[in-house]
Protein backbone atom coordinates (compact mmCIF):
# COMPACT_ATOMS: atom_id res chain seq x y z
CA UNK A 1 0.00 0.00 0.00
CA UNK A 2 1.82 3.11 -1.11
CA UNK A 3 1.58 6.25 1.22
CA UNK A 4 4.66 8.11 -0.10
CA UNK A 5 3.08 9.32 -2.85
CA UNK A 6 0.90 13.00 -3.10
CA UNK A 7 -2.62 12.64 -3.66
CA UNK A 8 -4.85 15.54 -3.92
CA UNK A 9 -9.02 15.74 -4.34
CA UNK A 10 -11.85 18.22 -4.30
CA UNK A 11 -13.35 18.06 -0.66
CA UNK A 12 -16.46 19.67 -1.78
CA UNK A 13 -19.03 18.68 -3.47
CA UNK A 14 -19.22 18.36 -7.07
CA UNK A 15 -20.64 21.64 -9.14
CA UNK A 16 -21.51 25.13 -8.56
CA UNK A 17 -21.05 26.71 -5.41
CA UNK A 18 -19.74 30.03 -3.35
CA UNK A 19 -16.69 28.19 -3.13
CA UNK A 20 -14.74 25.07 -3.13
CA UNK A 21 -11.91 23.62 -1.29
CA UNK A 22 -9.18 21.71 -2.98
CA UNK A 23 -7.45 18.93 -0.85
CA UNK A 24 -3.27 18.06 -0.90
CA UNK A 25 -1.41 15.56 0.72
CA UNK A 26 1.82 14.25 0.74
CA UNK A 27 5.42 14.90 0.88
CA UNK A 28 5.35 16.99 -2.09
CA UNK A 29 2.56 19.17 -1.36
CA UNK A 30 4.56 22.29 -0.20
CA UNK A 31 6.92 21.86 -3.37
CA UNK A 32 3.80 21.61 -6.13
CA UNK A 33 1.65 24.45 -4.74
CA UNK A 34 5.10 26.33 -4.66
CA UNK A 35 5.02 25.71 -8.64
CA UNK A 36 1.83 27.03 -8.89
CA UNK A 37 0.83 29.37 -6.07
CA UNK A 38 2.11 32.79 -5.83
CA UNK A 39 1.38 34.69 -2.61
CA UNK A 40 -0.16 38.06 -2.25
CA UNK A 41 2.74 38.88 -0.08
CA UNK A 42 6.48 38.59 -2.25
CA UNK A 43 9.27 36.44 -1.06
CA UNK A 44 6.96 34.35 0.80
CA UNK A 45 7.14 30.33 -0.12
CA UNK A 46 4.39 27.90 1.09
CA UNK A 47 7.28 25.35 1.76
CA UNK A 48 8.84 28.14 4.13
CA UNK A 49 5.57 29.19 5.88
CA UNK A 50 4.67 27.97 9.28
CA UNK A 51 2.04 25.39 9.65
CA UNK A 52 -1.39 26.59 10.51
CA UNK A 53 -1.16 30.08 8.40
CA UNK A 54 -3.47 30.73 5.69
CA UNK A 55 -2.35 33.00 2.93
CA UNK A 56 -3.64 34.98 0.04
CA UNK A 57 -2.63 34.57 -3.35
CA UNK A 58 -3.30 33.48 -7.11
CA UNK A 59 -2.88 30.29 -9.12
CA UNK A 60 -1.44 30.42 -12.44
CA UNK A 61 -0.82 28.46 -15.13
CA UNK A 62 2.64 30.21 -16.54
CA UNK A 63 0.89 33.59 -17.15
CA UNK A 64 -2.69 32.18 -17.65
CA UNK A 65 -4.21 33.17 -14.73
CA UNK A 66 -6.61 30.54 -12.73
CA UNK A 67 -8.66 32.42 -9.70
CA UNK A 68 -7.21 33.95 -6.45
CA UNK A 69 -7.48 31.88 -3.91
CA UNK A 70 -6.65 31.29 -0.15
CA UNK A 71 -4.01 28.53 0.61
CA UNK A 72 -4.00 26.31 4.22
CA UNK A 73 -0.75 25.50 5.41
CA UNK A 74 -0.70 22.02 7.77
CA UNK A 75 2.51 20.82 8.38
CA UNK A 76 3.61 17.08 9.66
CA UNK A 77 2.39 15.67 12.08
CA UNK A 78 0.35 18.85 12.40
CA UNK A 79 -2.52 17.97 10.00
CA UNK A 80 -5.60 15.38 9.23
CA UNK A 81 -3.63 13.23 7.75
CA UNK A 82 -0.62 13.52 9.34
CA UNK A 83 1.33 14.46 6.21
CA UNK A 84 2.45 17.94 4.91
CA UNK A 85 -1.13 18.81 3.53
CA UNK A 86 -2.02 22.22 1.93
CA UNK A 87 -6.18 22.94 1.05
CA UNK A 88 -6.77 25.25 -1.57
CA UNK A 89 -10.05 27.35 -0.93
CA UNK A 90 -10.99 28.80 -4.45
CA UNK A 91 -14.38 30.17 -6.03
CA UNK A 92 -16.74 27.69 -6.67
CA UNK A 93 -16.55 27.23 -10.64
CA UNK A 94 -16.45 23.84 -11.74
CA UNK A 95 -14.13 24.93 -14.69
CA UNK A 96 -11.36 26.31 -11.69
CA UNK A 97 -11.97 23.04 -9.89
CA UNK A 98 -10.57 21.33 -13.28
CA UNK A 99 -8.00 23.77 -13.45
CA UNK A 100 -6.37 23.66 -10.62
CA UNK A 101 -6.89 19.97 -10.51
CA UNK A 102 -5.24 19.13 -13.74
CA UNK A 103 -2.38 21.76 -12.53
CA UNK A 104 -1.53 19.61 -9.30
CA UNK A 105 -1.60 16.53 -11.44
CA UNK A 106 0.67 17.90 -14.19
CA UNK A 107 3.23 19.02 -11.57
CA UNK A 108 3.38 15.14 -9.58
CA UNK A 109 0.22 14.69 -7.94
CA UNK A 110 -2.05 12.10 -8.29
CA UNK A 111 -6.18 11.65 -7.27
CA UNK A 112 -7.09 10.23 -4.09
CA UNK A 113 -9.13 7.32 -3.86
CA UNK A 114 -12.46 7.14 -1.94
CA UNK A 115 -11.62 7.94 1.92
CA UNK A 116 -7.61 7.75 1.35
CA UNK A 117 -6.97 10.90 3.36
CA UNK A 118 -9.13 9.23 6.50
CA UNK A 119 -6.88 6.28 5.62
CA UNK A 120 -3.60 7.63 5.93
CA UNK A 121 -4.69 9.67 8.65
CA UNK A 122 -5.18 5.89 10.53
CA UNK A 123 -2.20 4.75 8.74
CA UNK A 124 -0.14 7.51 10.55
CA UNK A 125 -1.78 6.45 13.89
CA UNK A 126 -3.84 10.37 13.76
CA UNK A 127 -6.34 7.87 15.28
CA UNK A 128 -7.46 3.97 15.32
CA UNK A 129 -9.71 1.99 13.22
CA UNK A 130 -13.09 2.34 14.52
CA UNK A 131 -12.24 6.44 14.69
CA UNK A 132 -11.73 6.53 10.96
CA UNK A 133 -14.56 4.23 10.35
CA UNK A 134 -16.78 7.19 12.81
CA UNK A 135 -15.79 9.84 10.29
CA UNK A 136 -17.72 8.75 7.39
CA UNK A 137 -20.74 8.17 10.32
CA UNK A 138 -20.14 11.66 10.83
CA UNK A 139 -20.47 13.04 7.61
CA UNK A 140 -23.80 10.42 6.71
CA UNK A 141 -25.33 11.61 9.99
CA UNK A 142 -28.72 13.22 9.31
CA UNK A 143 -30.22 13.09 13.28
CA UNK A 144 -29.15 14.37 16.52
CA UNK A 145 -28.47 10.54 18.01
CA UNK A 146 -26.66 9.29 14.56
CA UNK A 147 -24.29 12.96 15.16
CA UNK A 148 -24.24 12.07 18.70
CA UNK A 149 -23.20 8.43 18.28
CA UNK A 150 -20.38 9.11 15.08
CA UNK A 151 -18.73 11.63 17.66
CA UNK A 152 -18.57 9.72 20.47
CA UNK A 153 -17.10 7.30 18.68
CA UNK A 154 -14.79 9.28 16.43
CA UNK A 155 -13.58 10.70 19.76
CA UNK A 156 -12.55 7.32 21.00
CA UNK A 157 -15.37 6.28 23.07
CA UNK A 158 -15.87 3.16 21.97
CA UNK A 159 -12.12 2.31 21.03
CA UNK A 160 -11.21 3.44 25.30
CA UNK A 161 -14.11 0.37 25.87
CA UNK A 162 -12.58 -1.94 23.28
CA UNK A 163 -9.15 -1.19 24.78
CA UNK A 164 -9.82 -1.77 28.67
CA UNK A 165 -11.17 -5.32 27.28
CA UNK A 166 -7.92 -5.78 25.50
CA UNK A 167 -6.08 -5.01 28.64
CA UNK A 168 -7.87 -7.48 30.76
CA UNK A 169 -7.27 -10.08 28.23
CA UNK A 170 -3.95 -9.52 27.65
CA UNK A 171 -2.92 -9.56 31.58
CA UNK A 172 -5.05 -12.70 32.07
CA UNK A 173 -3.23 -13.93 28.55
CA UNK A 174 0.24 -13.62 30.13
CA UNK A 175 -1.09 -15.15 33.05
CA UNK A 176 -1.48 -18.78 31.04
CA UNK A 177 1.48 -17.99 28.84
CA UNK A 178 3.79 -18.09 31.68
CA UNK A 179 2.35 -20.99 33.02
CA UNK A 180 2.50 -22.81 29.65
CA UNK A 181 6.86 -21.96 29.65
CA UNK A 182 6.87 -23.95 33.16
CA UNK A 183 4.43 -26.42 32.10
CA UNK A 184 6.73 -29.45 33.17
CA UNK A 185 6.86 -28.21 36.70
CA UNK A 186 2.81 -27.95 37.16
CA UNK A 187 2.12 -24.75 38.31
CA UNK A 188 -0.31 -22.41 38.11
CA UNK A 189 0.18 -18.79 37.97
CA UNK A 190 -3.34 -17.80 37.82
CA UNK A 191 -5.68 -17.85 40.36
CA UNK A 192 -8.83 -20.49 38.75
CA UNK A 193 -11.35 -17.69 41.03
CA UNK A 194 -9.83 -14.87 39.83
CA UNK A 195 -9.46 -16.06 36.33
CA UNK A 196 -13.08 -17.00 36.62
CA UNK A 197 -14.29 -13.50 37.26
CA UNK A 198 -12.08 -12.01 34.93
CA UNK A 199 -13.98 -14.28 32.19
CA UNK A 200 -17.38 -13.33 33.63
CA UNK A 201 -16.81 -9.39 33.37
CA UNK A 202 -15.33 -9.69 29.94
CA UNK A 203 -18.43 -12.46 28.86
CA UNK A 204 -20.98 -9.57 30.61
CA UNK A 205 -19.41 -6.39 28.79
CA UNK A 206 -19.20 -7.73 25.69
CA UNK A 207 -22.71 -8.94 25.86
CA UNK A 208 -24.01 -6.08 26.86
CA UNK A 209 -22.12 -3.97 24.13
CA UNK A 210 -23.68 -6.89 22.00
CA UNK A 211 -27.22 -5.72 23.08
CA UNK A 212 -26.83 -2.11 22.40
CA UNK A 213 -26.46 -3.25 18.34
CA UNK A 214 -30.11 -3.21 18.77
CA UNK A 215 -30.51 0.24 19.51
CA UNK A 216 -27.27 1.97 17.88
CA UNK A 217 -28.30 0.12 14.33
CA UNK A 218 -31.91 1.67 13.67
CA UNK A 219 -30.49 5.27 15.32
CA UNK A 220 -27.83 5.67 12.98
CA UNK A 221 -30.01 4.35 9.91
CA UNK A 222 -33.58 5.46 10.76
CA UNK A 223 -35.81 3.69 12.77
CA UNK A 224 -38.27 1.59 10.66
CA UNK A 225 -42.34 2.20 10.77
CA UNK A 226 -44.22 -0.08 8.53
CA UNK A 227 -47.83 1.66 7.94
CA UNK A 228 -50.11 -1.34 8.21
CA UNK A 229 -53.79 -2.33 7.88
CA UNK A 230 -56.21 -3.34 5.90
CA UNK A 231 -56.74 -2.07 1.81
CA UNK A 232 -58.62 1.96 1.71
CA UNK A 233 -58.15 2.34 5.59
CA UNK A 234 -56.08 6.00 4.60
CA UNK A 235 -52.32 4.49 5.31
CA UNK A 236 -51.37 6.63 2.38
CA UNK A 237 -52.92 9.75 3.60
CA UNK A 238 -51.77 9.24 6.78
CA UNK A 239 -47.83 8.94 5.13
CA UNK A 240 -48.52 12.14 3.67
CA UNK A 241 -49.91 14.15 6.55
CA UNK A 242 -47.08 13.07 8.66
CA UNK A 243 -44.45 13.97 6.02
CA UNK A 244 -46.13 17.07 5.42
CA UNK A 245 -46.03 16.42 1.46
CA UNK A 246 -47.89 14.47 -1.38
CA UNK A 247 -45.41 11.38 -1.06
CA UNK A 248 -47.93 8.47 -1.65
CA UNK A 249 -50.67 8.23 -4.55
CA UNK A 250 -54.62 8.78 -2.61
CA UNK A 251 -57.35 6.88 -4.19
CA UNK A 252 -60.43 5.76 -2.79
CA UNK A 253 -59.89 2.71 -4.58
CA UNK A 254 -58.88 -0.54 -2.72
CA UNK A 255 -55.30 -1.80 -3.62
CA UNK A 256 -53.95 1.38 -4.65
CA UNK A 257 -50.34 1.08 -3.09
CA UNK A 258 -49.00 -1.46 -5.08
CA UNK A 259 -45.11 -1.35 -3.82
CA UNK A 260 -43.82 0.30 -0.53
CA UNK A 261 -43.16 4.11 -0.27
CA UNK A 262 -40.35 5.05 2.28
CA UNK A 263 -39.15 8.45 3.55
CA UNK A 264 -37.50 9.70 6.59
CA UNK A 265 -38.28 12.24 8.89
CA UNK A 266 -36.27 13.86 12.03
CA UNK A 267 -38.69 13.73 15.44
CA UNK A 268 -36.69 15.43 18.32
CA UNK A 269 -33.32 14.39 17.08
CA UNK A 270 -34.09 10.59 16.15
CA UNK A 271 -34.82 9.69 12.32
CA UNK A 272 -37.57 7.54 11.90
CA UNK A 273 -38.09 5.52 8.17
CA UNK A 274 -41.45 5.41 7.04
CA UNK A 275 -42.70 2.65 5.01
CA UNK A 276 -46.08 2.77 3.39
CA UNK A 277 -47.01 -0.49 2.29
CA UNK A 278 -49.91 -2.58 0.28
CA UNK A 279 -52.68 -3.66 2.14
CA UNK A 280 -53.74 -7.19 3.27
CA UNK A 281 -55.91 -9.00 1.45
CA UNK A 282 -56.75 -12.04 -1.10
CA UNK A 283 -56.11 -10.72 -4.50
CA UNK A 284 -55.64 -12.67 -7.95
CA UNK A 285 -53.59 -9.30 -8.96
CA UNK A 286 -50.34 -9.93 -10.12
CA UNK A 287 -48.66 -6.92 -8.93
CA UNK A 288 -50.65 -6.42 -5.87
CA UNK A 289 -49.55 -10.28 -5.26
CA UNK A 290 -46.03 -8.95 -4.93
CA UNK A 291 -47.25 -6.23 -3.08
CA UNK A 292 -48.47 -7.63 -0.26
CA UNK A 293 -45.29 -10.15 -0.27
CA UNK A 294 -43.24 -7.10 0.12
CA UNK A 295 -45.57 -5.71 2.44
CA UNK A 296 -45.28 -9.37 4.91
CA UNK A 297 -41.26 -8.60 4.47
CA UNK A 298 -41.23 -4.88 5.71
CA UNK A 299 -43.08 -5.95 8.21
CA UNK A 300 -40.41 -8.39 9.57
CA UNK A 301 -37.78 -5.48 9.02
CA UNK A 302 -39.72 -3.09 11.07
CA UNK A 303 -39.39 -2.04 14.66
CA UNK A 304 -42.39 -0.30 15.20
CA UNK A 305 -45.95 -0.84 13.45
CA UNK A 306 -48.63 1.67 12.83
CA UNK A 307 -51.48 -0.01 12.67
CA UNK A 308 -54.19 1.55 10.80
CA UNK A 309 -58.31 1.00 10.70
CA UNK A 310 -60.85 3.38 9.81
CA UNK A 311 -62.95 3.78 12.88
CA UNK A 312 -66.24 4.58 11.45
CA UNK A 313 -66.36 1.12 10.17
CA UNK A 314 -64.35 -0.97 12.20
CA UNK A 315 -65.66 -1.98 16.04
CA UNK A 316 -63.32 -3.44 18.73
CA UNK A 317 -63.96 -7.47 17.62
CA UNK A 318 -63.33 -6.48 14.28
CA UNK A 319 -59.97 -4.32 14.99
CA UNK A 320 -58.78 -7.56 17.04
CA UNK A 321 -59.53 -10.08 14.33
CA UNK A 322 -57.59 -7.93 11.98
CA UNK A 323 -54.64 -7.12 14.57
CA UNK A 324 -54.36 -11.70 15.16
CA UNK A 325 -54.14 -11.62 11.71
CA UNK A 326 -50.59 -9.60 11.40
CA UNK A 327 -49.38 -10.46 14.31
CA UNK A 328 -48.53 -14.38 12.48
CA UNK A 329 -46.50 -12.31 10.62
CA UNK A 330 -44.81 -10.67 13.79
CA UNK A 331 -41.69 -12.74 15.04
CA UNK A 332 -40.21 -10.56 17.48
CA UNK A 333 -42.65 -10.16 20.20
CA UNK A 334 -41.18 -7.17 21.45
CA UNK A 335 -42.00 -5.36 18.27
CA UNK A 336 -43.96 -2.15 19.47
CA UNK A 337 -47.56 -1.75 17.82
CA UNK A 338 -49.15 1.35 17.69
CA UNK A 339 -53.00 1.58 16.59
CA UNK A 340 -53.91 4.28 14.59
CA UNK A 341 -57.85 4.77 14.36
CA UNK A 342 -58.23 6.92 11.11
CA UNK A 343 -61.07 9.25 9.65
CA UNK A 344 -62.86 10.46 12.62
CA UNK A 345 -63.89 13.16 10.27
CA UNK A 346 -66.28 10.51 9.04
CA UNK A 347 -67.79 9.65 12.99
CA UNK A 348 -71.48 10.68 13.64
CA UNK A 349 -70.99 9.17 16.71
CA UNK A 350 -69.22 7.34 19.80
CA UNK A 351 -66.75 4.24 17.93
CA UNK A 352 -68.29 1.10 18.68
CA UNK A 353 -65.87 -0.26 21.84
CA UNK A 354 -64.64 3.11 22.39
CA UNK A 355 -63.87 1.97 25.80
CA UNK A 356 -61.56 -0.99 24.63
CA UNK A 357 -60.11 1.02 22.06
CA UNK A 358 -58.68 4.40 24.59
CA UNK A 359 -57.75 1.18 26.89
CA UNK A 360 -55.41 -0.42 23.35
CA UNK A 361 -53.82 3.18 23.40
CA UNK A 362 -55.52 3.65 20.15
CA UNK A 363 -54.81 6.87 18.90
CA UNK A 364 -57.78 8.75 16.88
CA UNK A 365 -57.16 10.80 14.24
CA UNK A 366 -57.87 12.50 10.82
CA UNK A 367 -55.26 11.74 7.95
CA UNK A 368 -57.55 13.70 5.39
CA UNK A 369 -57.47 16.82 7.84
CA UNK A 370 -53.98 16.25 9.85
CA UNK A 371 -56.01 16.55 12.89
CA UNK A 372 -54.22 14.92 15.80
CA UNK A 373 -50.97 13.45 14.08
CA UNK A 374 -48.37 15.07 16.43
CA UNK A 375 -50.14 12.21 18.88
CA UNK A 376 -48.10 9.66 16.66
CA UNK A 377 -45.03 11.16 16.83
CA UNK A 378 -45.26 11.53 20.63
CA UNK A 379 -46.12 8.13 20.74
CA UNK A 380 -43.13 7.18 18.55
CA UNK A 381 -40.78 9.06 20.73
CA UNK A 382 -42.10 6.89 23.80
CA UNK A 383 -41.16 3.90 21.86
CA UNK A 384 -37.63 4.91 21.91
CA UNK A 385 -35.13 4.44 25.39
CA UNK A 386 -33.33 7.56 24.96
CA UNK A 387 -31.76 6.84 28.33
CA UNK A 388 -30.17 4.07 27.07
CA UNK A 389 -28.69 5.95 24.35
CA UNK A 390 -27.24 8.63 26.68
CA UNK A 391 -26.00 6.90 29.36
CA UNK A 392 -24.09 3.88 27.51
CA UNK A 393 -21.48 3.17 24.63
CA UNK A 394 -23.51 2.14 21.54
CA UNK A 395 -22.55 -0.34 19.18
CA UNK A 396 -23.75 0.48 15.92
CA UNK A 397 -21.95 -0.45 13.23
CA UNK A 398 -22.16 -3.83 11.75
CA UNK A 399 -18.36 -4.69 10.98
CA UNK A 400 -18.03 -4.03 15.09
CA UNK A 401 -20.61 -6.00 15.98
CA UNK A 402 -19.82 -9.23 14.05
CA UNK A 403 -16.02 -8.74 15.53
CA UNK A 404 -17.88 -8.47 19.56
CA UNK A 405 -19.94 -11.84 18.51
CA UNK A 406 -16.27 -13.47 17.52
CA UNK A 407 -14.54 -12.65 20.60
CA UNK A 408 -17.69 -13.44 22.72
CA UNK A 409 -17.49 -16.97 21.30
CA UNK A 410 -13.98 -17.09 22.21
CA UNK A 411 -14.37 -16.23 26.11
CA UNK A 412 -17.19 -18.74 26.32
CA UNK A 413 -14.71 -20.76 24.79
CA UNK A 414 -12.42 -20.32 27.92
CA UNK A 415 -14.69 -20.08 30.13
CA UNK A 416 -15.83 -23.89 29.44
CA UNK A 417 -12.35 -25.05 28.85
CA UNK A 418 -11.89 -24.21 32.12
CA UNK A 419 -14.87 -25.60 34.02
CA UNK A 420 -13.84 -28.76 31.83
CA UNK A 421 -10.59 -28.82 33.16
CA UNK A 422 -8.98 -28.58 28.97
CA UNK A 423 -5.01 -28.14 28.73
CA UNK A 424 -3.92 -24.36 29.26
CA UNK A 425 -2.47 -24.67 25.64
CA UNK A 426 -5.75 -24.92 23.99
CA UNK A 427 -7.15 -22.20 26.68
CA UNK A 428 -4.26 -19.67 25.17
CA UNK A 429 -5.50 -20.46 21.69
CA UNK A 430 -9.04 -19.43 22.49
CA UNK A 431 -7.43 -16.12 24.63
CA UNK A 432 -5.41 -15.18 20.94
CA UNK A 433 -8.84 -15.67 18.70
CA UNK A 434 -10.40 -12.93 21.43
CA UNK A 435 -7.86 -10.80 21.29
CA UNK A 436 -7.45 -11.00 17.58
CA UNK A 437 -11.28 -10.50 17.05
CA UNK A 438 -11.01 -7.22 19.86
CA UNK A 439 -8.14 -5.88 17.71
CA UNK A 440 -9.89 -5.95 14.43
CA UNK A 441 -12.14 -3.62 16.10
CA UNK A 442 -9.49 -1.12 16.44
CA UNK A 443 -6.71 -1.68 13.64
CA UNK A 444 -4.13 -2.97 15.68
CA UNK A 445 -4.91 -6.22 13.84
CA UNK A 446 -5.87 -5.81 9.99
CA UNK A 447 -4.69 -6.26 6.35
CA UNK A 448 -5.25 -4.44 3.61
CA UNK A 449 -8.43 -6.57 2.37
CA UNK A 450 -10.21 -4.79 5.59
CA UNK A 451 -8.71 -1.42 4.78
CA UNK A 452 -10.10 -1.82 0.85
CA UNK A 453 -13.27 -2.45 2.41
CA UNK A 454 -13.86 0.29 4.73
CA UNK A 455 -12.31 3.44 2.70
CA UNK A 456 -13.61 2.56 0.01
CA UNK A 457 -17.34 3.42 1.32
CA UNK A 458 -15.79 6.86 1.74
CA UNK A 459 -16.24 9.54 -0.40
CA UNK A 460 -13.34 10.95 -2.89
CA UNK A 461 -11.90 14.09 -0.46
CA UNK A 462 -12.29 12.65 2.77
Amino acid sequence: MDTKDTICALATPAGTGAISIIRLSGSESFSIADKIFKPAKKNILISQADTHTIHLGKISNNTDLIDEVLVYVYKSPHSYTGDDSIEISCHGSPYIQQKIIELLLTNGARLANAGEFTMRAFLNGKFDLSQAEAVADLIASNSKYAHDLALDQMRGGFSEKIKDLRTELVNFASLIELELDFSEEDVEFADRNRIMDILSKLNAEISSLLKSFSVGNVLKNGIPVAIIGKPNVGKSTLLNAILQEEKAIVSAIPGTTRDSIEDTIIIDGIAFRFIDTAGLRETEDEVEIIGVERTIEKIKQSKILLFVFDVAKCDINRVKEILDEYRHLIEDPLKRIILVGNKIDQLIGMPKGFKDLVELETIFVSAKRKENISLISDSLLKSVNTEQITDNTIVSNTRHYEALLKSLEAVEAVQQGFNTGIPSDLIATDIRQALYHLGEITGEITTDEILGNIFGKFCIGK
